[in-house]
This record gives structure tokens, sequence and C-alpha cells, in this order.
């Protein structure tokens, strides 16, 4: 409890030996490091970050006066197989020195039980858009750019943030402007965090979702994360038509 992302490297004092009663002569880290392994994780500070915003986000909820009186939308949209379709490709490495590649959808089905294996991602692939061409919802975008501009259409992506450039870049010469600070590399392919990412813009003020996605699992995530904070949403599949 007292070893924490708060207090590492911040409390150097003497310790009362747990088992003695001694007053050690370490710092609060050296003596806990040498003690045990790391009691912190490493991703500690974001997680409490979404923690917090969860806290907001259903105080939010449950005060309808404010978040009713003003629409604030927001049309969130995944790039690959959804904006667009592309030969990108994620390379990994696993413990045992296998190597393999995955294609998007690939990446976004595996990437959580791989990593629970110990895999080492390489996007260097991936953060690039190779042979892109449009998606089954490009058009949609791009309707909602004609009608009233590009500036609460969000791109929400498990590819790194690195890809943000050139994303933005391919879809602008389709036709499709989006703001570079609207394009979200998420460098992770687990369906919560698109939903938390989601909740996160719930706490910044927007009450007014669209959410679309090629896997089945992110869409279900999202909607599951707007049914709780009940706003107005729309969550969709995206998918090529059958006879295309």
């Amino acid at each position: 409890r007292y070893f924490n992302r708060f207090t590492k490297g911040k409390i150097p004092y003497a310790l009362e030996s747990y088992e003695t009663g001694d007053i050690i002569g370490k710092d609060f880290q050296e003596y806990f490091e040498n003690k045990m392994p790391v009691v912190f994780k490493s991703n500690s500070q974001k997680v409490v970050a979404q923690d917090r915003n969860t806290d907001i986000a259903m105080r939010n909820a449950r005060s309808s006066a404010k978040y009713s009186n003003s629409i604030k939308k927001i049309r969130v949209f995944d790039f690959d197989d959804t904006l667009a379709k592309s030969n990108s490709q994620v390379l990994y490495t696993m413990p045992d020195g296998t190597q393999g590649s995955l294609n998007a959808t690939e990446f976004a089905k595996q990437a959580a039980k791989l990593e629970r294996k110990g895999v080492v991602w390489n996007f260097e692939q991936f953060n690039k858009v190779v042979d892109g061409k449009k998606g089954p919802l490009f058009n949609v975008a791009k309707t909602i750019q004609d009608k009233r501009g590009s500036e609460d259409i969000f791109v929400l992506t498990a590819r790194p943030q690195e890809a943000a450039l050139p994303i933005q870049e391919f879809l602008a010469s389709m036709g499709l402007n989006i703001p570079i600070e609207n394009i979200t590399g998420l460098e992770d392919g687990r369906a919560q965090a698109k939903a938390d990412w989601i909740i996160n813009k719930f706490a910044e003020g927007y009450n007014d979702f669209y959410f679309t996605d090629d896997a089945i699992k992110n869409v279900k995530a999202v909607k599951n994360a707007l049914d709780v904070l009940d706003v107005k949403s729309k969550v969709q599949i995206a998918r090529v038509k059958f006879s295309k």
C-alpha cells in the first residue's frame, strides 16, 4: 500500500522492520525493491487515470441536466477494414523465437491472447498504409464531412500513434480530411481499450455517439459501455456487402 507510483523515488526515509521493529537505514524504494519483487505496475498511472475518467463519466451520466441541454456529437470510425482496406501487416516474435505476421483483422482478434503469451510486436509496417483503398464505411464518413465538416469525425485504430500521419494523408488523398488530432492510435488490440477511449470522450462532454468497427468484439465492448452511460448512441459492425 505504501509503495506505489505516487511514492516511488519520492519518500527516502528509514523504515521500521516488520519482523523486528528495528529501524532500517534504507529508503522506501530501496528496501521494498530488494525485499520483494517490484510491487507496482508500470501502467499504474494509466490505470488510475482511466478509473478517474470513468468516475467522471458516471457522474456525468447521472447529471442529466448538464448533458442534455446541448448536443455534442462524435462520429468514431475504425480504420482498417472500416474506413480503408490495406495490406499492412503486424510482425511479431514469440518467446520461443517463432515469428509471424498478422493483418489488421487478425491483429484485432488475436492481440490479447498473444500478449498473454509474451509476444513482442513490430509495428514498423503497421505504421504505414500499404496498398490502401476505400473501406466499407468510407462513404459514410465522407457524407458526414460533406454535410457539416469533419470536426466531429474521429479515427480510432489499434495501430500505433505513429500511423496517424500516414492515415491522415491516405484519407485526404481520397477526399476525407480528418484533423490530425482526431486520429488516435491505441497500439492495443483489446476491445476494452476502445471502450475506455469512448468513456473518456463521454467524460469530456460528448453526448451523441456513433461508433463503427469491423471487429464484433470492439462493437460489443463499446455498446456495453454506452449502454451503462445511457447516452444517445448508435454502434455498427463494418463489413463489405456479400454481393461485393
